[in-house]
């Protein structure tokens, strides 16, 4: 018998327990947590003004780097091997002799890093449309080159100091493993498993499904979409996927390359928006692996990427993932749909194309009455 003050479920106010199909874990979402009043650490506020050319900084075109390599004084995007490398292509192998606790394998493999644009002082979102498609088309080269061997090509990019990045040119990393990594491994799993199900690749599905609810889409176009997961963990994490059924990145045609870069600009600039800042995440993409999996039947892959951005009040508060999230289990202070609607309600002009706009208007206004 239900008592007569029984209160109807809102996602918003009452906590609950979301399911992530591609990890199969659970997060906890406690959106009334945004209510309390917030005590702990501060961030400082990205730096603004870094200037576009710096001799001392390693990444700049014609600069000589920590090696003694000399950067070539290129003008679009650039590739180098990583001076630091976690993985190098010749590591020993530990041997196979090993007590059942104590396990270790070889890893071996390549690390690279690529500039996107010559300017330090510009971003993914400020740069021009057919910059960003030289990115995705460099994108396409390095998985092509490197998956002919290794079994996985991780493009990332950590874009901000806040999430561990210690220069500010806009560039990303590529690392290729002789081994499947632990995220892309569970990845592969969860949706081999829908697919044997369902007969259908999982992601496919979620993006038919998102695209007819709207109220997590963030960013849409004919072979696009952006949106806030039903799972998210983090504040205003995003999934971007295409619209059909595309393994790998290589896989993509020209027209769907530039339409990347259209939503690309777009979901950036509504980042840097919320709080007006250059807003700091790490990305990466995911797609089938590659190397001896070539040959393999991969349908049940879908070619996606994550966007993680860590602040979550302000540009100067994060999310921290401590404690609870650390010993029990993922979770959240907001619904994915509000973080969505936030997202979603900001102009996809960017604020500091609209500052300089003012500012230009400003000085006619003091021109004219001189």
């Amino acid at each position: 018998m239900s008592g007569k003050n029984e209160v109807s479920f809102d996602p918003k106010e009452h906590q609950h327990l979301r399911y992530n199909p591609l990890r199969d874990t659970w997060v906890l979402v406690s959106a009334h947590r945004m209510k309390r009043p917030w005590a702990g650490q501060v961030e400082k506020p990205p730096e603004e003004h870094i200037p576009r050319y710096d001799p001392r900084n390693p990444l700049c075109p014609g600069n000589t780097r920590a090696n003694g390599e000399v950067n070539s004084d290129y003008d679009s995007t650039f590739v180098f091997e990583n001076d630091f490398p976690a993985l190098q292509p010749d590591a020993p192998d530990p041997g196979s002799d090993q007590h059942p606790l104590f396990q270790s394998k070889a890893a071996r493999g390549a690390c690279k890093v690529m500039c996107f644009h010559p300017w330090s002082d510009i971003t993914l979102p400020l740069m021009e449309k057919h910059e960003v498609v030289k990115v995705i088309d460099k994108w396409v080269g390095l998985v092509e080159e490197l998956g002919t061997t290794y079994p996985w090509v991780q493009i990332f990019e950590n874009k901000g100091a806040m999430m561990g990045c210690s220069n500010p040119h806009p560039h990303c990393q590529v690392w290729a493993s002789n081994f499947l990594p632990n995220e892309p491994a569970l990845s592969d799993r969860c949706q081999r498993a829908y697919y044997q199900k369902h007969g259908e690749p999982m992601l496919l599905q979620y993006a038919r499904q998102e695209a007819e609810k709207k109220e997590r889409v963030v960013v849409e176009s004919s072979d696009w979409l952006a949106v806030v997961p039903y799972w998210a963990t983090w504040p205003y994490q995003t999934l971007l996927l295409p619209r059909r059924h595309v393994l790998r990145i290589n896989d993509l045609t020209t027209e769907e390359r530039e339409g990347l870069a259209d939503i690309m600009k777009r979901l950036l600039t509504k980042y840097d928006n919320l709080f007006e800042i250059s807003f700091p995440y790490s990305m990466g993409w995911h797609g089938a692996p590659t190397g001896p999996h070539l040959k393999e039947d991969n349908s049940h892959w879908q070619l996606h990427a994550h966007y993680y951005p860590p602040l979550l009040r302000s540009a100067t508060v994060k999310k921290f993932m401590v404690g609870y999230e650390m010993l029990a289990q993922e979770q959240r202070d907001l619904t994915p749909e509000q973080a969505a609607e936030k997202l979603r309600n900001l102009p996809e002009e960017h604020y500091k194309s609209r500052h300089n706009q003012e500012k230009g208007r400003g000085n006619e206004k003091e021109d004219g009455g001189k």
